[in-house]
């Protein structure tokens, strides 16, 4: 198990096989297909398959990728990091929590921890956001961690609009 950084009250960590039940939990439920998207993850193998192809492969080909957002006693809330997405220009952060585990500041506390990271370690000087425009609490997340709106934006053709945010280094 690979830490990425610690916050007070949470452990940032790369992924690995043996967090496919946590991930076929949380990729299936409601509130993460209707604002992000059904990744097609429906059993234990295809959790598997999707932290190899996603997360694994984009910590090895750019640095960095969605990590487990655990409490100190290792127990997975949910995922949080950068994605390098085609059709955006820069690197975007990404988080999702089980609903179990919303509204207590750990989307807020992960996205600021893993900001910093990128800013700091991997020299990123702009990093963005896409959420569709009903996903209010992500919204409220993306302002409090200090992006700021740029407009609206689709990720290819036919796709749904998505509200584009983005967080520069001062000095941009």
């Amino acid at each position: 198990m690979s830490i990425i950084v610690t916050t007070p009250r949470l452990v940032l960590r790369e992924l690995d096989a043996e967090d496919a039940a946590f991930i076929l939990e949380l990729l299936n439920e409601a509130d993460f297909v209707r604002f992000i998207g059904d990744k097609g993850v429906k059993s234990l193998a295809d959790a598997k398959e999707y932290i190899r192809k996603g997360p694994l492969d984009s910590y090895v080909r750019n640095g960095f990728g969605l990590y487990a957002a655990c409490l100190r006693d290792g127990s997975p809330l949910g995922i949080c990091g950068l994605v390098k997405r085609d059709g955006l220009d820069a690197p975007d952060l990404g988080f999702a929590f089980l609903a179990r585990h919303r509204s207590k500041g750990y989307a807020l506390e992960c996205s600021q921890a893993v900001l910093e990271r990128g800013r700091k370690v991997t020299q990123l000087r702009r990093i963005l956001a896409i959420t569709t425009p009903d996903n209010h609490r992500s919204i409220r997340v993306l302002e409090k961690a200090g992006f700021k709106f740029e407009g609206m934006m689709k990720l290819g053709a036919g796709a749904e609009d998505l509200k584009l945010f983005a967080s520069t280094t001062i000095g941009e």
